[in-house]
């Protein structure tokens, strides 16, 4: 089953909402102010997040900036009586995914709601895998706390694998990732992801970065795969 945290303070459309979703079997979960809804998505799985901008204790935008700062990729779908391309800019900033405006269409938004859940958000601010870390805000990356410097190619490399991991990414979409159509010779990816290797797993005890013979590159940690190089 679908399930969705409503952060919402207009408790009668909260029940029209959750009413609504429970015919469509979504089972929402419902919080009234910014902080409570917080400590539940701490607490709990969901699929999607259906977050009002504006909250009493804090904020919807302030909300959505903390999950992204804490690195949770949940999809946000920021509720608003607003229309401004302003309030939209600043939603999308601060790590929204999709804009409805109130008064909305209760079958607009399950339709929304389907498609947001069926992917992960785009505007983590902190990718990790085991104790490397990468964060997208600050543009730095640590393992172990410890501060590393990458290259700007082996940086996006770096994003690419952390975003997909622990799924093997392919030597294609790692060149797409990288260079986009414009795909340089056949040796330019085997260095740069030697580079990478060599900052990201060479001081340390575990390597993070494998080779999935015959599919392409992942990051994970060693009891994660059995195929290695």
């Amino acid at each position: 089953m679908l399930t969705t945290l409503l952060i919402e303070d207009d408790l009668d459309l909260a029940q029209t909402v959750i009413d609504y979703l429970s015919l469509e079997s979504i089972r929402c979960d419902h919080a009234s102010n910014g902080i409570a809804g917080l400590n539940l998505l701490a607490e709990n799985q969901f699929d999607v997040l259906l977050l009002d901008l504006n909250l009493p204790r804090m904020d919807g935008l302030n909300v959505c900036e903390q999950l992204r700062q804490q690195g949770k990729d949940i999809p946000v779908l920021m509720l608003t009586a607003r229309d401004q391309i302003n309030d939209k800019l600043a939603g999308f900033k601060a790590g929204t995914d999709d804009y409805l405006v109130k008064p909305f269409e209760l079958d607009e938004l399950v339709v929304r709601l389907k498609a947001l859940a069926r992917r992960r958000s785009g505007q983590v601010q902190l990718l990790s895998c085991a104790d490397l870390e990468m964060n997208l805000h600050t543009r730095t990356v640590t393992r172990a706390t410890q501060p590393l410097k990458l290259s700007p190619t082996s940086w996006r490399l770096l994003e690419t694998l952390l975003r997909a991991s622990p799924a093997v990414v392919t030597k294609q979409q790692l060149e797409v990732a990288v260079w986009g159509d414009e795909t340089p010779d056949s040796n330019s990816l085997k260095v740069h992801l030697f580079h990478l290797r060599k900052a990201i797993d060479a001081p340390f005890e575990h390597p993070l970065l494998h080779t999935i013979a015959g599919h392409g590159f992942a990051l994970r940690q060693a009891n994660e795969t059995t195929t290695q190089s």
